[in-house]
């Protein structure tokens, strides 16, 4: 062999070598882009995170970059409860859609009073911030539609959007609430959040829109039901548990012409509720088919305590 040939079986030889490193690389960096992110089944753990951090986007959340995929067209915008906000709520869910391969996006909304705690201006103000907030995720991910998951609150304010914005229907593809808040509560439930969340008590005394809003009965209240539940043409689930402490009674929650769904239904054993709910794995796994009932899967059925989740 010449020299020039073999200088040229060498550079070849060497070549080869750096396009399987480039491969090797490229693989290990897809490998561990595609990690999951760790999802806490536990409320008291996010409560804390959240009220110390309320602004921190929960994990898998907010990535302005993220474009949806063909198995998952719709991005998800995650709604919080009265006083919460969205790290206290999606610690779990956030990261579980993320991992499933949805975009998804959660705000903080109703910052009537200084602090950590969130949800508490009016319905009709807080729908004006989330129709913001969805025309953002529209414009950033290119997407015609998004899917709307809330809790407690979060789970009825949505509907307010979509009865009174005009765009809104055309905008929203399917509604999940988590024990929402849609028809109401006692007193004894709104007082409830403050024997749980520390510092409640102090906003249930001072007063907040969305608490007289609420309750079972208000101006709200009736004005969001006359008509119908529901909007022609928005898939709505509603997931509600037996134990719930707040939205009281829980059937409350129920919407007619939705799908409605008994969290212990078939899991007697399940003792998660309103609080709760955002961190139960049975919930999750119920709005995750409802979300994409293509790949539905039967939800896991264990046992849970009231407060935590798991």
């Amino acid at each position: 062999m010449s020299n020039s040939s073999r200088a040229t079986a060498v550079r070849r030889a060497r070549i080869a070598v750096l396009a399987a490193l480039v491969a090797l690389v490229a693989a290990l960096t897809a490998q561990s882009a595609r990690a999951d992110l760790p999802v806490v089944y536990n409320f008291p753990t996010a409560l804390a995170a959240g009220t110390f951090a309320p602004n921190a986007d929960p994990a898998g959340s907010n990535d302005w970059s993220c474009r949806p995929s063909a198995a998952h067209p719709r991005p998800v915008v995650l709604v919080h409860g009265t006083v919460e906000n969205k790290r206290i709520n999606w610690g779990a869910l956030s990261p579980l859609l993320k991992n499933n391969g949805w975009c998804v996006f959660a705000l903080n909304y109703g910052e009537h009073l200084p602090g950590p705690f969130k949800g508490l201006s009016s319905i009709p103000d807080s729908a004006i911030e989330l129709a913001g907030f969805v025309d953002r995720v529209l414009s950033a991910t290119g997407a015609r539609e998004v899917d709307i998951v809330g809790h407690s609150q979060g789970g009825m304010m949505p509907r307010w959007y979509l009865k009174f914005d005009p765009t809104a229907p055309a905008r929203v593809h399917t509604l999940v609430g988590l024990a929402p808040s849609n028809h109401g509560t006692t007193l004894l439930g709104l007082s409830t959040l403050g024997r749980f969340i520390p510092g409640v008590s102090g906003i249930l005394s001072a007063g907040a829109p969305a608490l007289e809003d609420q309750r079972a009965g208000s101006w709200m209240n009736r004005t969001l039901d006359a008509g119908g539940d529901t909007i022609a043409g928005v898939d709505y689930t509603v997931i509600a548990s037996i134990y719930d402490e707040v939205v009281t009674p829980y059937t409350n929650a129920f919407l007619r012409g939705a799908t409605n769904i008994t969290l212990q239904s078939g899991c007697i054993v399940n003792f998660t509720e309103h609080l709760g709910i955002a961190y139960d794995r049975r919930a999750l796994r119920m709005t995750l088919n409802a979300l994409d009932p293509a790949n539905a899967r039967t939800p896991p059925c264990v046992p849970t305590l009231a407060g935590v989740g798991g």
